[in-house]
C-alpha cells in the first residue's frame, strides 16, 4: 500500500496480512518500489500523479480522500477501483450551509461589514423598524432547495429540520421523494434559498445560468459549495448588484478568483476560499475510512464509493 504522508497513520490501523506501508512524501517523484503499489491513498497534496497513475503497473485500487473527483477519473486506468472520500466531508460542509443560510438570512455581513467601519448600524432593529420593514428574517418557513441530494445534501437537511424549514429534494437519478433537475424550472420561484451541492458533470455545468436564476424570488439566497462552473458568476453579479439576491461562494470559476476580479467587491456576496470541507477533524475521518477501505480490499469483501462516472 501507498500513503501519502506519515501524518494519522494510527487511523489507517495495522497493515491487513501481505500489506506493506509504504510513505511518500508531498511533491516528492514516486520510485520503482512505489510504482509497485497494489493500493493507493491518493490526497490533494498528490495531484500531480493523477496524469501518471497509468504508471502503476500492479495497481488495483484507488482510494482518494477527496469528494469531487471529476479532474480525477478520465486518468484511472482500465480495470482500476476507484472510490472517492463521499462522507467523509459530508458534516463540515453541511455546517458550511447551515451557518451561510442563517448568516445570510439574518445580515450578519452587513453586521459585520458595520463593526469594521465603528457603526452601529441601526437598521432592522426591532425596537426602531416596523415588523414589515426589518430586512431579516428567521428560518422557520423558510423554503430551501438542496440541489444535489447526495450524503452531503441529507447531512444538511437533518441540520436543518430543527429550524422549520420546508426541504425540496434535487438529484439527477430519479427516485422517491426527490425530484430531477429536469424540474428546476418549476421549483425555483417557490425557493427562498437554493443550495448547490451537485458533482459538476456536462448535465450540471452552469445548471444555474441567468435564466435560471431570474427565476428566483426576490431576496433568494443561492449557496455554492459545489463547483464554480455550476453557476454563471456574470448573471449571478448582476442580480446581485441589482440588489435582487444575495449569495455565498465557496467554490468560484476560475479558482481562485483573480485579484482585482469584480465579484470581490459584490455587494449580498460572502466567499470562503474553498473551505466549506476543511476542519481539524477531516483528516482523521478520511484516513480512518481509507483504512476500512483497505482492509475491504484485503478480504476480497465490497468497498464503498465506487467511482466509474458522473
Amino acid at each position: 500500500m501507498l500513503a501519502p504522508s506519515a501524518a494519522l497513520l494510527d487511523e489507517l490501523g495495522s497493515m491487513p496480512d501481505g500489506f506493506e506501508l509504504r510513505l511518500l512524501d508531498e511533491g516528492a517523484e514516486p520510485s520503482a518500489d512505489d510504482l509497485a503499489a497494489e493500493f493507493l491513498v491518493l490526497g490533494a497534496e498528490f495531484r500531480h500523479l493523477v496524469p501518471r497513475l497509468g504508471e502503476f503497473e500492479s495497481l488495483q485500487m484507488i482510494q482518494t480522500l477527496n469528494a469531487g473527483v471529476e479532474m480525477m477519473l478520465p486518468h484511472v486506468p482500465d480495470g482500476v477501483t476507484f472510490c472517492n472520500a463521499s462522507g467523509v466531508h459530508d458534516i463540515p460542509v453541511a455546517e458550511w450551509a447551515v451557518g451561510m443560510l442563517i448568516a445570510m438570512r439574518r445580515g450578519f455581513p452587513q453586521f459585520f461589514a458595520a463593526s469594521r467601519d465603528g457603526r452601529w448600524d441601526n437598521d432592522g432593529n426591532a425596537l426602531t423598524t416596523p415588523p414589515d420593514h426589518i430586512p431579516f428574517d428567521d428560518l422557520e418557513g423558510a423554503r430551501v432547495l438542496i440541489v444535489g441530494y447526495g450524503s452531503i445534501g441529507r447531512r444538511i437537511e437533518e441540520l436543518l429540520t430543527p429550524f422549520g424549514v420546508e426541504i425540496t429534494r434535487v438529484a439527477f437519478n430519479a427516485r422517491p421523494g426527490v425530484h430531477t433537475a429536469d424540474e428546476l424550472d418549476a421549483l425555483l420561484p417557490d425557493a427562498d434559498a437554493v443550495i448547490l451541492m451537485a458533482p459538476l458533470t456536462d448535465a450540471t455545468r452552469g445548471l444555474l445560468d441567468a435564466r435560471r436564476l431570474a427565476l428566483l424570488p426576490d431576496g433568494a439566497i443561492v449557496l455554492n459549495g459545489a463547483r464554480g462552473a455550476m453557476l454563471d458568476q456574470a448573471a449571478l453579479e448582476a442580480e446581485l448588484r441589482d440588489g435582487r439576491l444575495c449569495a455565498a461562494l465557496d467554490v468560484t470559476d476560475p479558482e481562485p478568483l483573480p485579484d482585482g476580479h469584480s465579484l470581490w467587491n459584490a455587494p449580498g456576496l460572502v466567499i470562503t476560499p474553498h473551505t466549506a470541507g476543511s476542519s481539524k477533524k477531516w483528516m482523521r475521518r478520511a484516513y480512518r475510512f481509507a483504512g476500512v477501505q483497505l482492509h475491504r480490499h484485503a478480504n476480497g469483501d465490497p468497498v464503498e464509493n465506487i467511482r466509474t462516472t458522473y
